[in-house]
């Protein structure tokens, strides 16, 4: 029997996963292979808690949004990933996967308000969860608002989902020479600048002894792959 190491994640997804081959918009039959992985692990019994990003729509640090005011883009940005989340959460209502939008900005005509404990509280009746807007406070990351609510929810790891197996010592797109980490620990991506993650979003996991994975979503089955332990993508810790 398939017996996952960690009891309770979160997967941090870039809004780019949902977009097709122009890198924008969503797709459904993108949204459908991402939570039909999810709904695999959810049935080991791992309760799955998700941050959305929105990069497929808007970002507040884009080139769309040079000269706007900082906030008001973060903003915009923010309203992005809980459109996202609720194209997400249609997707795994659509498959029989009960799921909840948690917003850290109050639409309460679409989503709840995020409340730490009532988010916990769905982990354990095993619904998904999906955390929109970020912190709800610009100048914050999506990254940073991912490891602010795995640290929130207790989760055992925080899983970055991302286009290549793991973090390197460069741009493997672009160098194809640059050598790949199997682990890492937190000040190793600090002292060397690594940019998988923001400084401020490594700091808060290493401060609550929260590993990180870094690893393909676009290989499938690599969600499941990482939650039953397999050695894939990087680990931080």
């Amino acid at each position: 029997m398939e017996r996952p190491v960690y009891k309770r994640i979160l997967l941090k997804l870039s809004g780019e996963v949902l977009s097709g081959k122009m890198g924008y918009g969503m797709k459904r039959e993108k949204a459908l292979s991402i939570v039909q992985e999810l709904k695999e692990i959810r049935e080991l019994g791992v309760e799955i808690a998700i941050s959305m990003g929105g990069g497929n729509i808007f970002r507040g640090t884009d080139e769309d949004a040079d000269g706007m005011d900082r906030s008001t883009a973060d903003y915009i940005g923010m309203l992005a990933t809980l459109m996202n989340s609720l194209f997400l959460q249609d997707s795994l209502e659509s498959i029989g996967v009960p799921s909840r939008v948690a917003s850290s900005i109050d639409v309460q005509k679409v989503a709840e308000s995020y409340i730490r404990r009532k988010a916990i509280r769905h982990l354990e009746k095993g619904r998904v969860v999906i955390f929109a807007c970020g912190t709800g406070n610009p100048f914050f990351s999506t990254d940073t608002a991912a490891a602010l609510r795995a640290a929130e929810i207790n989760a055992d790891v925080l899983l970055k989902a991302t286009k290549v197996d793991g973090i390197y010592s460069g741009d493997p797109m672009k160098d194809p020479s640059c050598k790949k980490y199997s682990e890492l620990t937190y000040m190793d991506i600090l002292r060397d600048d690594l940019k998988v993650m923001d400084v401020s979003s490594v700091s808060l996991c290493r401060e609550n002894n929260l590993p990180i994975v870094v690893f393909n979503l676009l290989a499938k089955g690599n969600i499941k792959k990482v939650v039953l332990g397999e050695k894939i993508g990087t680990i931080v810790r």
